[in-house]
């Protein structure tokens, strides 16, 4: 006897949670990270308001940023305009494995 299991609609899309999708929830995650460190480095060093200032733009520029590079998509590549020629390799191997007669 076969056993069925459901199947989900939602399976072959990419996780997502307020906004982000698939691995920009990471580089959010490693921005808020990096600017409470740096922020919380201002605050020991420079001035608890300094610091807090300093914080604050790093959260807000790198969710400014994430929002920038999502809407390229999230498999964005580069792309070259212009026409690249390869070389062609085929006389090397055509004389694999043949000795020299001198």
């Amino acid at each position: 006897m076969e056993r069925l299991f459901p199947v989900y609609r939602g399976l072959q899309r990419p996780l997502t949670y307020k906004g982000f999708k698939g691995r920009f929830i990471y580089w959010g995650v490693g921005i808020l990270l990096l600017s409470l460190v740096t922020g919380a480095l201002a605050m020991a060093f420079i001035n608890m308001y300094v610091g807090a200032v300093f914080m604050l733009t790093l959260i807000i520029g790198g969710f400014f940023y994430i929002g920038i590079c999502q809407k390229k998509g999230l498999h964005s590549k580069t792309r070259s305009n212009g026409i690249y020629l390869q070389t062609n390799h085929l006389s090397k191997i055509n004389l694999y494995g043949k000795t020299k007669r001198i």
